[in-house]
Protein backbone atom coordinates (compact mmCIF):
# COMPACT_ATOMS: atom_id res chain seq x y z
CA UNK A 1 0.00 0.00 0.00
CA UNK A 2 2.99 2.82 1.19
CA UNK A 3 4.43 1.46 -2.40
CA UNK A 4 1.51 2.23 -4.45
CA UNK A 5 0.75 5.33 -2.83
CA UNK A 6 4.35 6.71 -3.22
CA UNK A 7 4.65 5.45 -6.88
CA UNK A 8 1.15 7.26 -7.41
CA UNK A 9 2.32 10.58 -5.47
CA UNK A 10 4.78 10.62 -7.69
CA UNK A 11 3.18 10.32 -11.01
CA UNK A 12 1.08 13.41 -9.82
CA UNK A 13 4.30 15.62 -10.22
CA UNK A 14 4.33 15.31 -13.98
CA UNK A 15 0.16 16.33 -13.95
CA UNK A 16 0.37 19.26 -11.79
CA UNK A 17 3.92 20.41 -13.36
CA UNK A 18 1.53 19.84 -16.78
CA UNK A 19 -1.52 21.65 -15.12
CA UNK A 20 0.55 24.81 -14.55
CA UNK A 21 2.58 25.37 -17.77
CA UNK A 22 -0.65 25.08 -19.47
CA UNK A 23 -2.66 27.15 -16.95
CA UNK A 24 0.46 29.81 -17.61
CA UNK A 25 0.00 30.03 -21.09
CA UNK A 26 -3.60 29.97 -21.69
CA UNK A 27 -4.45 32.37 -19.51
CA UNK A 28 -1.50 34.80 -21.46
CA UNK A 29 -3.42 34.13 -25.08
CA UNK A 30 -6.26 35.87 -23.70
CA UNK A 31 -6.44 39.37 -25.44
CA UNK A 32 -5.14 42.41 -22.99
CA UNK A 33 -2.92 43.25 -20.41
CA UNK A 34 -2.91 42.73 -16.75
CA UNK A 35 -1.72 46.00 -16.20
CA UNK A 36 -5.02 47.77 -18.15
CA UNK A 37 -7.48 45.02 -16.71
CA UNK A 38 -6.21 46.58 -12.97
CA UNK A 39 -6.29 49.86 -13.57
CA UNK A 40 -9.43 50.31 -16.45
CA UNK A 41 -9.89 53.44 -18.27
CA UNK A 42 -10.26 56.03 -16.21
CA UNK A 43 -6.87 56.12 -15.40
CA UNK A 44 -3.83 57.28 -17.47
CA UNK A 45 -0.24 56.46 -16.74
CA UNK A 46 2.41 57.76 -18.90
CA UNK A 47 4.43 54.44 -20.54
CA UNK A 48 7.15 55.32 -18.19
CA UNK A 49 4.65 54.22 -15.35
CA UNK A 50 3.55 51.72 -17.70
CA UNK A 51 6.75 50.05 -18.22
CA UNK A 52 7.55 50.55 -13.82
CA UNK A 53 4.29 48.21 -13.02
CA UNK A 54 5.27 45.39 -15.70
CA UNK A 55 8.14 45.38 -14.69
CA UNK A 56 7.41 45.56 -11.02
CA UNK A 57 5.17 42.35 -11.41
CA UNK A 58 7.78 40.82 -13.85
CA UNK A 59 5.36 41.06 -17.28
CA UNK A 60 8.54 42.58 -18.68
CA UNK A 61 10.38 39.36 -18.89
CA UNK A 62 10.27 36.63 -21.48
CA UNK A 63 7.37 33.78 -20.62
CA UNK A 64 9.86 31.08 -19.89
CA UNK A 65 11.81 33.28 -17.20
CA UNK A 66 8.81 34.58 -16.15
CA UNK A 67 6.78 30.27 -15.85
CA UNK A 68 10.37 29.59 -14.07
CA UNK A 69 10.65 32.49 -11.12
CA UNK A 70 6.78 31.87 -10.71
CA UNK A 71 7.51 27.72 -10.00
CA UNK A 72 10.76 28.33 -8.18
CA UNK A 73 9.24 30.69 -6.07
CA UNK A 74 5.47 28.46 -5.38
CA UNK A 75 8.51 25.66 -4.36
CA UNK A 76 9.47 27.67 -1.34
CA UNK A 77 5.75 28.76 -0.53
CA UNK A 78 5.42 31.76 -2.57
CA UNK A 79 2.30 31.57 -5.20
CA UNK A 80 3.04 35.49 -5.76
CA UNK A 81 0.69 37.77 -5.45
CA UNK A 82 -2.61 39.01 -6.48
CA UNK A 83 -2.79 42.43 -9.08
CA UNK A 84 -6.34 43.06 -8.24
CA UNK A 85 -6.15 43.05 -4.72
CA UNK A 86 -1.84 43.12 -3.87
CA UNK A 87 -2.80 40.09 -1.11
CA UNK A 88 -0.57 37.00 -1.61
CA UNK A 89 -2.37 34.17 -3.79
CA UNK A 90 -2.25 31.34 -0.58
CA UNK A 91 -3.82 33.87 1.46
CA UNK A 92 -6.66 34.49 -0.97
CA UNK A 93 -6.99 30.63 -2.38
CA UNK A 94 -7.19 29.49 2.12
CA UNK A 95 -9.81 32.15 2.52
CA UNK A 96 -12.25 30.83 -0.38
CA UNK A 97 -11.49 27.25 -0.35
CA UNK A 98 -13.64 26.38 2.40
CA UNK A 99 -16.93 27.45 0.73
CA UNK A 100 -16.19 25.47 -2.26
CA UNK A 101 -14.91 22.51 -0.15
CA UNK A 102 -18.06 21.99 1.34
CA UNK A 103 -20.08 23.12 -1.48
CA UNK A 104 -18.68 20.29 -3.54
CA UNK A 105 -19.39 17.77 0.30
CA UNK A 106 -22.97 18.89 0.93
CA UNK A 107 -23.73 18.56 -2.77
CA UNK A 108 -21.90 14.84 -3.19
CA UNK A 109 -23.69 13.82 -0.01
CA UNK A 110 -26.88 15.20 -1.12
CA UNK A 111 -26.24 12.45 -4.49
CA UNK A 112 -24.93 9.73 -2.45
CA UNK A 113 -28.08 9.95 0.09
CA UNK A 114 -30.39 10.10 -3.13
CA UNK A 115 -28.86 8.48 -6.06
CA UNK A 116 -27.39 5.46 -4.75
CA UNK A 117 -30.33 4.22 -2.72
CA UNK A 118 -32.74 5.01 -5.77
CA UNK A 119 -30.77 2.78 -7.71
CA UNK A 120 -30.27 0.47 -5.97
CA UNK A 121 -33.96 0.01 -5.38
CA UNK A 122 -34.58 0.60 -9.42
CA UNK A 123 -32.40 -1.95 -10.14
CA UNK A 124 -33.69 -4.63 -7.64
CA UNK A 125 -37.31 -3.89 -9.45
CA UNK A 126 -36.39 -3.77 -12.72
CA UNK A 127 -39.54 -2.13 -14.96
CA UNK A 128 -41.61 -1.46 -12.48
CA UNK A 129 -43.13 1.81 -11.49
CA UNK A 130 -40.12 2.84 -8.78
CA UNK A 131 -38.18 2.04 -11.63
CA UNK A 132 -39.90 4.26 -14.38
CA UNK A 133 -39.96 7.09 -11.88
CA UNK A 134 -36.34 6.93 -11.18
CA UNK A 135 -35.35 6.72 -14.49
CA UNK A 136 -37.53 9.45 -15.82
CA UNK A 137 -36.44 11.48 -12.66
CA UNK A 138 -32.49 10.92 -13.62
CA UNK A 139 -32.88 12.09 -17.33
CA UNK A 140 -34.69 15.21 -15.65
CA UNK A 141 -32.12 15.77 -13.50
CA UNK A 142 -29.07 15.54 -16.11
CA UNK A 143 -31.27 17.45 -18.86
CA UNK A 144 -31.98 20.59 -16.48
CA UNK A 145 -28.80 23.26 -16.42
CA UNK A 146 -27.38 24.12 -13.33
CA UNK A 147 -28.31 27.93 -13.99
CA UNK A 148 -31.41 27.58 -14.73
CA UNK A 149 -32.21 25.56 -11.92
CA UNK A 150 -30.66 27.76 -9.50
CA UNK A 151 -32.46 30.44 -10.61
CA UNK A 152 -35.62 28.45 -10.42
CA UNK A 153 -35.09 27.90 -6.62
CA UNK A 154 -33.82 31.74 -6.03
CA UNK A 155 -37.48 33.05 -7.45
CA UNK A 156 -39.52 30.13 -6.08
CA UNK A 157 -38.03 29.27 -2.24
CA UNK A 158 -36.45 32.88 -1.34
CA UNK A 159 -38.56 35.27 -3.54
CA UNK A 160 -42.20 34.15 -3.41
CA UNK A 161 -42.12 31.80 0.00
CA UNK A 162 -38.92 33.52 1.36
CA UNK A 163 -38.11 30.03 3.30
CA UNK A 164 -34.20 31.13 3.60
CA UNK A 165 -32.24 33.61 1.86
CA UNK A 166 -31.31 33.62 -1.50
CA UNK A 167 -27.63 34.88 -1.33
CA UNK A 168 -25.29 36.59 1.18
CA UNK A 169 -21.98 34.95 1.08
CA UNK A 170 -20.39 32.32 3.58
CA UNK A 171 -20.56 31.76 7.47
CA UNK A 172 -18.09 29.73 9.17
CA UNK A 173 -20.18 26.31 9.86
CA UNK A 174 -17.99 26.18 13.19
CA UNK A 175 -19.44 29.59 14.17
CA UNK A 176 -22.97 29.72 12.90
CA UNK A 177 -24.16 26.24 11.43
CA UNK A 178 -27.51 26.55 11.08
CA UNK A 179 -26.10 29.96 8.88
CA UNK A 180 -23.92 28.17 7.54
CA UNK A 181 -26.92 25.92 6.32
CA UNK A 182 -29.27 28.30 5.68
CA UNK A 183 -26.75 29.73 2.93
CA UNK A 184 -25.29 26.63 1.24
CA UNK A 185 -28.80 24.54 1.36
CA UNK A 186 -29.69 26.16 -2.13
CA UNK A 187 -26.40 25.76 -3.60
CA UNK A 188 -25.91 22.36 -2.25
CA UNK A 189 -29.22 21.24 -3.84
CA UNK A 190 -28.48 22.97 -7.24
CA UNK A 191 -25.41 21.22 -7.70
CA UNK A 192 -26.48 17.76 -6.29
CA UNK A 193 -29.37 17.15 -7.93
CA UNK A 194 -28.31 16.46 -11.50
CA UNK A 195 -24.73 14.54 -9.69
CA UNK A 196 -27.73 12.65 -7.81
CA UNK A 197 -29.52 11.71 -11.37
CA UNK A 198 -25.93 10.57 -12.73
CA UNK A 199 -25.15 8.62 -9.54
CA UNK A 200 -28.87 6.71 -9.54
CA UNK A 201 -28.25 5.70 -13.55
CA UNK A 202 -24.87 4.35 -12.64
CA UNK A 203 -25.50 2.73 -9.60
CA UNK A 204 -28.82 1.10 -11.39
CA UNK A 205 -26.85 -0.13 -14.31
CA UNK A 206 -23.72 -1.71 -11.96
CA UNK A 207 -26.32 -3.45 -9.83
CA UNK A 208 -27.90 -5.24 -12.69
CA UNK A 209 -24.51 -6.68 -13.63
CA UNK A 210 -23.94 -7.62 -10.40
CA UNK A 211 -27.39 -9.42 -9.72
CA UNK A 212 -26.55 -11.22 -13.09
CA UNK A 213 -23.76 -12.60 -11.58
CA UNK A 214 -23.09 -16.34 -10.87
CA UNK A 215 -21.77 -15.84 -7.34
CA UNK A 216 -25.15 -14.08 -6.81
CA UNK A 217 -27.29 -16.33 -8.08
CA UNK A 218 -25.25 -19.30 -6.15
CA UNK A 219 -25.66 -16.70 -2.83
CA UNK A 220 -29.62 -17.05 -3.31
CA UNK A 221 -29.40 -20.87 -4.23
CA UNK A 222 -27.98 -21.19 -0.88
CA UNK A 223 -30.66 -19.93 1.19
CA UNK A 224 -29.31 -16.62 1.98
CA UNK A 225 -31.79 -13.64 2.99
CA UNK A 226 -32.32 -11.46 0.03
CA UNK A 227 -31.28 -8.41 2.43
CA UNK A 228 -27.85 -10.00 2.96
CA UNK A 229 -27.24 -10.82 -0.22
CA UNK A 230 -27.68 -7.23 -1.31
CA UNK A 231 -24.96 -6.19 1.27
CA UNK A 232 -22.76 -8.81 1.61
CA UNK A 233 -22.28 -9.39 -2.48
CA UNK A 234 -24.25 -6.95 -4.74
CA UNK A 235 -23.96 -3.73 -3.33
CA UNK A 236 -20.14 -3.66 -2.41
CA UNK A 237 -19.05 -4.90 -5.45
CA UNK A 238 -21.65 -2.74 -7.53
CA UNK A 239 -20.09 0.39 -5.76
CA UNK A 240 -16.91 0.13 -7.75
CA UNK A 241 -18.27 2.04 -10.61
CA UNK A 242 -20.27 4.07 -8.98
CA UNK A 243 -17.25 5.24 -6.55
CA UNK A 244 -15.22 5.68 -9.73
CA UNK A 245 -17.71 8.06 -11.27
CA UNK A 246 -18.82 9.68 -7.79
CA UNK A 247 -14.84 10.64 -7.83
CA UNK A 248 -14.54 12.25 -11.20
CA UNK A 249 -17.63 14.05 -10.06
CA UNK A 250 -16.68 15.62 -7.29
CA UNK A 251 -13.62 16.07 -8.38
CA UNK A 252 -15.06 18.43 -11.35
CA UNK A 253 -17.47 20.31 -8.65
CA UNK A 254 -14.38 22.29 -6.99
CA UNK A 255 -13.50 23.97 -10.27
CA UNK A 256 -17.03 23.29 -12.26
CA UNK A 257 -19.10 25.49 -9.54
CA UNK A 258 -18.30 28.63 -11.29
CA UNK A 259 -22.07 28.92 -12.09
CA UNK A 260 -23.94 28.30 -8.90
CA UNK A 261 -21.06 30.45 -6.96
CA UNK A 262 -22.04 33.10 -8.95
CA UNK A 263 -25.37 32.42 -9.07
CA UNK A 264 -25.93 32.37 -5.31
CA UNK A 265 -22.51 34.78 -4.82
CA UNK A 266 -21.08 31.76 -2.71
CA UNK A 267 -17.22 33.40 -2.45
CA UNK A 268 -15.44 30.04 -3.73
CA UNK A 269 -12.67 29.26 -5.16
CA UNK A 270 -14.51 29.33 -8.48
CA UNK A 271 -16.07 32.37 -8.18
CA UNK A 272 -12.64 33.91 -7.62
CA UNK A 273 -11.04 32.27 -10.50
CA UNK A 274 -13.86 33.84 -12.77
CA UNK A 275 -12.67 37.65 -11.57
CA UNK A 276 -9.53 36.68 -11.75
CA UNK A 277 -9.79 35.82 -15.52
CA UNK A 278 -11.56 38.97 -16.20
CA UNK A 279 -9.25 40.96 -14.70
CA UNK A 280 -6.02 39.21 -16.19
CA UNK A 281 -4.73 37.96 -12.65
CA UNK A 282 -2.09 35.54 -13.78
CA UNK A 283 -0.96 34.86 -10.12
CA UNK A 284 -4.06 34.29 -8.81
CA UNK A 285 -5.46 31.96 -11.52
CA UNK A 286 -2.11 30.37 -12.10
CA UNK A 287 -2.57 29.68 -8.10
CA UNK A 288 -6.06 28.56 -7.98
CA UNK A 289 -6.24 26.55 -11.01
CA UNK A 290 -2.75 24.36 -9.38
CA UNK A 291 -4.82 23.97 -5.90
CA UNK A 292 -8.12 22.81 -7.58
CA UNK A 293 -5.57 20.08 -9.63
CA UNK A 294 -3.91 19.44 -6.84
CA UNK A 295 -7.09 18.42 -4.50
CA UNK A 296 -8.59 16.43 -7.66
CA UNK A 297 -5.47 14.33 -7.87
CA UNK A 298 -6.02 13.47 -4.19
CA UNK A 299 -9.47 12.56 -4.37
CA UNK A 300 -8.61 10.04 -7.13
CA UNK A 301 -5.84 8.44 -5.24
CA UNK A 302 -8.37 8.25 -1.94
CA UNK A 303 -10.50 6.46 -4.52
CA UNK A 304 -7.99 4.38 -5.48
CA UNK A 305 -7.18 3.39 -2.37
CA UNK A 306 -10.98 2.83 -1.77
CA UNK A 307 -10.86 -0.06 -4.10
CA UNK A 308 -8.95 -2.25 -1.74
CA UNK A 309 -11.16 -1.95 0.60
CA UNK A 310 -14.63 -2.45 -1.60
CA UNK A 311 -13.36 -5.53 -2.90
CA UNK A 312 -10.14 -7.10 -1.94
CA UNK A 313 -9.31 -9.30 -4.99
CA UNK A 314 -7.81 -5.83 -6.51
CA UNK A 315 -4.53 -5.32 -5.37
CA UNK A 316 -2.57 -2.28 -5.08
CA UNK A 317 0.89 -2.64 -6.25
Amino acid sequence: MSRYLAQRLLGAIPTLIGVSLLTFLFIRLIPGDAIAARLGTSTALTPEQLASLRAYFGLDQPLLIQYWNWLSSLLHGDAGYSIRTGRPVLVEITERLPATLELAAAAALIAIALGIPLGLLSAVRPRSRVDVAARVGGLVGLSLPSFWLGTLIIVLFSLYLRWLPNTGGYVDFVHDPLGNLKLQIFPAITLGLALAAATMRMTRSAMLDVLSADYVRTARAKGLRPGLVLRRHVLKNGLIVVVTLLGIQVGQLLGGAVVVEEIFTVPGVGRMLLAAIVQRDYALVQGGVLAIAILFVALNIFVDLLYGYLDPRIRLA
